[in-house]
């Protein structure tokens, strides 16, 4: 198993926004006494992301085109439409319009708060 974990600046605000944008449900969530994510499990279907509050000197360059970040999430799921609804309603940044791509798959792709990059869709590696 993978599982990918990711840092946020604000990774209080970032588990609520993945939760009401993505359909991300809060498995764990443990705080630091100062109120930081010093760890956090979020659950969409079978899968599972973990996510942490950056230290005070994270620094990155976000980048405006998901072709030229180092890392990037893909998500399978049976209803693509609905979760692009879902996360459109809740303000995500649509960075790829629903697709259906050469190889089969229905997919789309969004920002998230802080920049990462997220693509969702039908293919299921085999």
């Amino acid at each position: 198993m993978i599982y990918p974990t990711l840092r946020y600046r604000d990774a209080v605000k970032a588990i609520d926004w993945l939760a009401e944008a993505f359909g991300f449900e809060k498995s764990d969530v443990t705080l630091t006494p100062d109120g930081k994510v010093a760890h956090a499990e979020l659950r969409l279907d079978d899968g599972i992301v973990m996510v942490n509050s950056a230290p005070e000197d994270y620094s990155y360059t976000p980048s405006a085109d998901f072709k030229y970040v180092p890392c990037s999430l893909y998500i399978a799921l049976s209803d693509v439409d609905g979760h692009h609804d879902r996360a459109r309603a809740a303000g995500a940044e649509i960075t790829m319009q629903l697709t259906d791509m050469d190889y089969g798959s229905r997919e789309y792709s969004a920002r998230d708060l802080e920049g990462n990059h997220w693509h969702f869709g039908t293919y299921r590696p085999a």
